[in-house]
């Protein structure tokens, strides 16, 4: 688990709050375009994006601020392949122009208690009220592969209802929910924090962060 997180400051106005996958698209299609032989021509399962946080204007968009921030993990012998490309790079996330500045390299924090935005498992089709339990015991199930001991569970909005969220995925609306664990030891933060939970996570989903990131984090 020796890896690093590298952190890009963002030029530019807005994105569409939902941006997950069309950042992951316009990420592999410069990667397709490049001529560093070094470099691969789609992001490999052990490199990771987070969506970028924003103020919401509640339409689906997000405004960038002060403290918008691209975050890629990456193993540590690859940081500085993906700090020189990304570096400077201009994207096109459906029409919403970024470019990434200002690269920090920052290690991984333990907590004893790690969130996550977005998790999604891909669920057999079952009754709508019994999604959540079922959620929860993918969740308790991905924890135990990764040999992790911790309590699970699903937070509530602002609203006070479950934060059930969704990832737009091309024509398709993948359904998930926010994720709060808690209990953790140190080792197993870090590793919570590098093999993440459930699926798509090039797309942002399943990235765990310190509580206290707040809303620095996805």
């Amino acid at each position: 688990m020796n890896f690093l997180e590298i952190q890009f400051a963002l030029r530019g106005k807005t994105l569409p709050a939902d941006h997950g996958y069309a950042l992951y698209a316009a990420v592999k299609k410069r990667l397709q375009e490049t001529d560093d032989e070094l470099l691969p021509k789609d992001l490999p399962s052990e490199v990771r994006l987070c969506s970028v946080s924003g103020l919401p204007d509640r339409v689906g968009m997000i405004y960038l601020n002060r403290r918008s921030r691209l975050r890629l993990r990456c193993p540590a012998e690859q940081m500085q392949l993906w700090y020189r490309f990304l570096q400077n790079q201009v994207f096109d996330i459906r029409g919403h122009l970024v470019r990434l500045v200002q690269p920090r390299i920052t290690l991984p924090e333990a907590s004893d208690t790690l969130a996550a935005r977005l998790v999604t498992f891909k669920l057999n089709s079952i009754d709508h009220v019994d999604v959540p339990r079922y959620f929860l015991e993918s969740c308790q199930k991905g924890l135990e592969r990764l040999e992790v001991k911790g309590q699970v569970f699903i937070p509530s909005d602002a609203n006070g209802d479950l934060s059930r969220r969704t990832l737009q995925v091309k024509d398709k609306k993948i359904v998930g929910y926010g994720v709060v664990v808690e209990g953790l030891s140190s080792d197993d933060s870090l590793k919570l924090q590098w093999h993440g939970l459930g699926g798509r996570q090039h797309f942002g989903c399943g990235w765990f962060y310190p509580v206290r990131e707040g809303c620095d984090a996805a």
